[in-house]
């Protein structure tokens, strides 16, 4: 967390926006591809409906205006005609079409293990189809059965065998299974497997343009949108925050940035230029306000030093230069404390001051010893008064030299 607070507010705008990009671009392309999925199998059932009903419909029709055409034409037994029709359609196509029956009498339409199970359900149940993708051999297929119902044209050649026709007879003995057919029962289906090898490429195929497609709408929106919300945010307020780096550093209240909206943006704007407007206004007030007071202590007759709460000397008078043998540049920074004898009593007094807000040594006339930058200890009057600066109280102490 402390590397991802150190770095650039753009630098932590790209990463949060290269997430957020990475995070909706996996959303996206897992919904297309539960929306391609649905939608190829929800075509590949509704292609396996039409077949079958048209198989259907095409064996029924035979069955109703077909006679005796078939004892000198196999080929125009509905059963065997609407298995011709099935490979028409489905030919070229990785759809395999056949008609399955528990009662069958062409061995190629016994049915396989998946099949009689359905077959069983049409029968107890009465269902109206089913479908569901199965695996066999390590090989994915979506299954689809429409039932066929028998009616009166069917009961032709599956009712009796005293009423079935003689090339039925001749073929399929007494007693033989595939007799004894109501009206209304389940006596077959039509069977449609579809390798779903063929979907999902197809389904990999639309996903790869549906997420091309949505990789470069997201990639031109968050392009745009970084565009604009650099230009419009980051920028302003990088800038804002290098002036205010910049005047920590050199301490010049100068500077203004321009005020390019009234927005938040713009209103944080103003207020920076109001602000170094006012601290530009101060300051110079406080340098002419110095100014004078150099002036006020050079003419004074008395050594005087001002010096902070820690006895850092930051303003003295040729007299105190002179008094204490050193150059003002010299005598700046140094400690007051130790240009006294017993600076420890000035150091505790100045605890009492902040923390009884009086002291002894504070606003009174005492009498202290001083020494010079040669050891020489001098008797002077000393008396220290305090002013309120911007940061810190500051501390004047007045000298005069008791002879």
């Amino acid at each position: 967390m402390s590397f991802f607070s150190r770095l650039s507010v753009n630098t932590k705008y790209n990463i949060i926006s290269s997430l957020l990009l990475i995070a909706l671009f996996i959303a996206l392309a897992y919904s297309n591809y539960r929306r391609e999925q649905s939608l190829i199998l929800k075509g590949a059932v509704d292609n396996a409906r039409t077949i079958s009903r048209q198989i259907i419909e095409t064996r029924d029709y035979l069955a109703r205006v077909v006679t005796s055409e078939p004892e000198r034409n196999e080929n125009l037994i509905p059963q065997v005609a609407a298995t011709r029709v099935a490979q028409q359609l489905t030919r070229g196509s990785s759809y395999y079409v056949r008609q399955v029956s528990l009662r069958y009498r062409n061995p190629d339409n016994r049915p396989d293990s998946f099949e009689a199970a359905q077959l069983t359900a049409f029968r107890d149940v009465k269902a109206v189809e089913n479908w569901q993708v199965t695996e066999e051999k390590g090989k994915k297929s979506l299954r689809y059965l429409l039932p066929m119902v028998s009616d009166e044209s069917c009961l032709t050649c599956h009712g009796s065998y005293d009423t079935a026709p003689g090339f039925i007879q001749r073929r399929f003995p007494r007693g033989h299974f595939s007799y004894g057919y109501r009206i209304g029962e389940v006596i077959g289906a039509v069977s449609v497997s579809v390798p779903m090898e063929g979907l999902y490429r197809q389904i990999g195929a639309n996903l790869k343009r549906d997420i091309l497609f949505d990789g470069c709408v997201l990639l031109i929106f968050v392009t745009i949108s970084g565009w604009i919300i650099r230009r419009t945010i980051l920028t302003p307020v990088k800038a804002v925050a290098a002036s205010i780096a910049g005047v920590a550093h050199s301490g010049n209240f100068s500077e203004r940035l321009e005020q390019r909206g009234e927005d938040e943006i713009g209103v944080l704007i103003g207020s920076f230029n109001e602000l170094m407007e006012e601290l530009d206004r101060k300051t110079v007030q406080r340098v002419e306000s110095e100014g004078r007071y150099r002036n006020f202590i050079e003419i004074a007759q008395s050594p005087i030093i001002t010096f902070m709460s820690d006895g850092k000397i930051v303003i003295s008078n040729q007299k105190a230069e002179k008094l204490f043998g050193l150059t003002k540049q010299e005598l700046l920074g140094q400690s007051i404390f130790d240009f006294m004898e017993k600076g420890e009593l000035l150091q505790s007094a100045m605890i009492d001051y902040f923390s009884a807000g009086s002291s002894d040594l504070i606003g009174t006339t005492t009498r202290q010893k001083v020494r010079d930058v040669c050891g020489r200890l001098f008797d002077v009057e000393m008396v220290i008064s305090v002013s309120q600066s911007e940061q810190s109280p500051m501390f004047t102490a007045i000298l005069r030299a008791v002879k």
